[in-house]
């Protein structure tokens, strides 16, 4: 039997952020309905930005083509008893539908879990159809993601976790420590157990990549040495589009932190550590990368300098921290330089993360609530 009731059905709300209710919302509209619109209408005062939201929503629903995510800036207070107000909010969310593939198909359906829903959808003559309004299928709520993140991570879909998840980013030079961090940083928060039990860290893709070169180069002369071979700027665009890559990957899988061992920005330093200068491309990829939260300069003082096989920069170290350094300070992301023993920097590294996801999960107030405030 066919199911699908209508010809346009509309979703609206500020998304902010979306969650498994929303999607319940929206793939239960596009089951009956031949076409869709999912209006995001964002405040100006929001600290998710409508793109974002828009994204993560069109990532969501990709599987279904008769869904069509828009976004509108909505900047008028919400007032239920005042039909000024609502008919604009209403001319802002006609103008949306108009962005979408379905305009000029009359919306004829209006699909909510709100009170407001059966006199929005008499102002768009369409059919008010209510789901789980009690939450009993989906217990979660814009609100409450907004007061703990972390408590509600599991009730996001995987594009918006990776769009939260706060991304800590460890670098430094050659033997100072990186990767040695990267995993104890992970391993003390998976131990808190709950949700932080599916902490992920991602390694350096560039190690990987230099030990592919030394194998080759040892298959024309086996006593070939990490400093035989010879790195090409394009080798970095690789590893610097890679490591991107596995990093997004592993953000739609984590839980609320995701701990880089490395990232693009860091393979622009080590392009002018192996070819002198800097590289376009490399720093292209890096000014692209989804927004981190915080790096993590491992110093090389105290850290003697171990050669596993593929180093050959031990007296490189001094400059390449210092170089690290400068990128960092020029730069508008927090960060914070580690020395002392693997405890000390650990301990260090632990107060540094449990500061800045504060700062990470704190959300501005939405419109309605800031002029309630």
């Amino acid at each position: 039997m066919n199911r699908v009731e209508f010809r346009h059905g509309l979703v609206i709300g500020k998304f902010y952020p979306p969650h498994l209710g929303h999607l319940y919302l929206m793939r239960t509209a596009a089951n009956h309905c031949r076409q869709v619109t999912v209006a995001v209408l964002g405040a100006s005062v929001e600290s998710v930005s409508i793109t974002d939201r828009v994204a993560w929503l069109r990532a969501c629903l990709a599987d279904l083509p008769n869904v069509c995510v828009v976004g509108a800036l909505d900047d008028v207070p919400v007032d239920y008893h005042d039909p000024a107000i609502w008919d604009a909010h209403v001319a802002i969310m006609r103008s949306a539908v108009a962005q979408g593939t379905a305009a000029g198909v009359a919306v004829d359906a209006v699909f909510t879990s709100e009170g407001y829903g059966s006199e929005l959808a008499r102002r768009f003559n369409a059919a008010p159809v209510c789901l789980d309004p009690q939450r009993a299928l989906h217990p979660v709520s814009g609100t409450a993601v907004r007061a703990d993140l972390a408590g509600q991570w599991r009730q996001l879909p995987a594009p918006v976790r990776a769009g939260l998840a706060m991304r800590v980013v460890v670098v430094g030079a050659e033997s100072t420590g990186t990767t040695t961090l990267a995993r104890n940083l992970a391993d003390a928060l998976k131990a808190r157990g709950g949700v932080w039990a599916a902490t992920q860290w991602v390694a350096e893709y560039g190690r990987e990549y230099s030990q592919n070169l030394l194998a080759l180069a040892r298959a024309r002369n086996p006593a070939a040495r990490p400093q035989d071979v010879h790195w090409h700027a394009d080798d970095f665009t690789r590893i610097a589009a890679e490591q991107t890559r596995r990093e997004n990957d592993a953000a739609s899988e984590c839980g609320p932190v995701l701990v880089c061992d490395t990232d693009a920005l860091a393979t622009c330093i080590w392009h002018e550590r192996y070819r002198g200068t800097r590289h376009p491309g490399v720093e292209s990829i890096a000014a692209a990368m989804p927004s981190r939260q915080l790096y993590l300069l491992t110093d090389h003082a105290d850290v003697p300098f171990e050669n596993d096989g593929l180093r050959d920069g031990e007296t490189l170290r001094p400059w390449m921290t210092q170089r690290f350094a400068e990128v960092l300070a020029g730069q508008s992301v927090p960060w914070l330089r580690l020395a002392g023993c693997r405890a000390t920097r650990l301990t260090k590294a632990l107060a540094a993360v449990d500061a800045a996801w504060q700062r990470h999960a704190c959300f501005s107030l939405p419109l309605e609530q800031r002029l309630t405030a």
